[in-house]
């Protein structure tokens, strides 16, 4: 155990990036809008790598248009969520969705050991239910928040609201920067994930990195 988290009590995971490998849903259902907006002559005709587009894996869906295409107007943008919403939902239905390998041992191992653990994504709604269908996440949560639940806030306004209901130190586990944020805001121990989708730097705040997700069992 890291003597720094030997006070830990409840452990709050972000999920895309940290449990989900999330970039086998998000490319081709990005891809879908992106050639909505190429068939509407609002883009042009392009290939897009996996590491271009995970730049955007972690913000949300707000966020996210903001960043790629801040002139849209809102009605486009609407629709290209539509399309990535209804796209990643099949994907989720038809079992696509996957799990890094020793995610959900590692959260049963935390739940033996005594941790309270929380799950605090920047997702909406659908995507939070369709993988705690898939996965049974409400196995090993007490509690699955999302963005949409707290109007699209930042996650250190989410982690804010959230944190009183549970005892003790408390850590974070996180792939991006909005995660690291969330926990100096918040006056929490940081682990990040280094397997994840940072970009170079987001994670240099972080109290501890990861490499994989099992090495979580080292550290409590």
């Amino acid at each position: 155990m890291d003597y720094r988290f030997g006070g830990v009590k409840t452990i709050f995971f972000d999920y895309d990036g940290c449990l989900h490998d999330s970039v086998r849903l998000y490319l081709p259902a990005f891809k879908k809008a992106y050639a909505y907006l190429v068939e509407r002559g609002l883009a042009e005709p392009r290939e897009w790598e996996e590491e271009e587009v995970t730049r955007w894996l972690g913000l949300n869906c707000h966020e996210m248009w903001e960043t790629f295409q801040p002139g849209l107007e809102q009605s486009t943008r609407d629709e290209c969520m539509r399309i990535i919403k209804q796209a990643q939902k099949d994907l989720i239905e038809a079992g696509g969705a996957a799990l890094y390998p020793g995610a959900l041992e590692t959260l049963a191992y935390l739940r033996e050991k005594g941790y309270r653990l929380v799950f605090i994504s920047n997702c909406r709604k659908y995507y939070r239910d369709g993988h705690a269908a898939a996965f049974g996440l409400d196995r090993y949560f007490e509690e699955l928040a999302c963005s949409e639940d707290y109007g699209n806030a930042p996650k250190s306004e989410m982690l804010r609201h959230i944190k009183g209901r549970y005892p003790g130190e408390m850590a974070i586990v996180g792939d991006r920067r909005h995660d690291m944020e969330a926990g100096r805001k918040n006056g929490i121990l940081t682990i990040g994930c280094a397997y994840g989708f940072a970009r170079p730097g987001e994670l240099d705040s972080a109290d501890r990195i990861i490499t994989n997700v099992a090495e979580l069992r080292d550290i409590f």
